[in-house]
């Protein structure tokens, strides 16, 4: 497995989980570490976004929320999110790209927020 997501589960509104995706080095030096969800019956959508050269961006929706940070050591990235709404419910994707452009995708982590 190259891409291992991680932390899900039920909590309540207003409640935090934090999200791990432990990436293989085997996929190489990253460019573009994503955070995604998908909430039923919709599309995937981009929550994070953080670049080799040290940005971040958030989506207006999880801004002030949720932050994303790193363990290089353990080659792995974390989703802490607080403060969580109902409508945060849904399956939360990790995605790498490389520097040879190849993108590789976890296998997902289901988020259930209830009111």
């Amino acid at each position: 497995v190259q891409l291992q997501a991680s932390g899900g589960g039920l909590v309540q509104a207003g409640g935090s989980l934090r999200l791990s995706c432990t990436i293989s080095r085997t996929i190489g030096r990253i460019n573009f570490m994503d955070w995604y969800r998908q909430a039923p019956g919709e599309q995937r959508e981009l929550v994070v976004r953080s670049t080799s050269g040290g940005s971040t961006s958030y989506s207006d929706a999880v801004k002030g929320r949720f932050t994303v940070s790193r363990d290089n050591a353990e080659n792995t990235v974390y989703l802490q999110m607080n403060s969580l709404k109902p409508e945060d419910t849904g399956i939360y994707y990790c995605k790498v790209i490389n520097t040879r452009n190849l993108a590789y995708w976890g296998q997902g982590t289901q988020v259930t927020v209830s009111s």
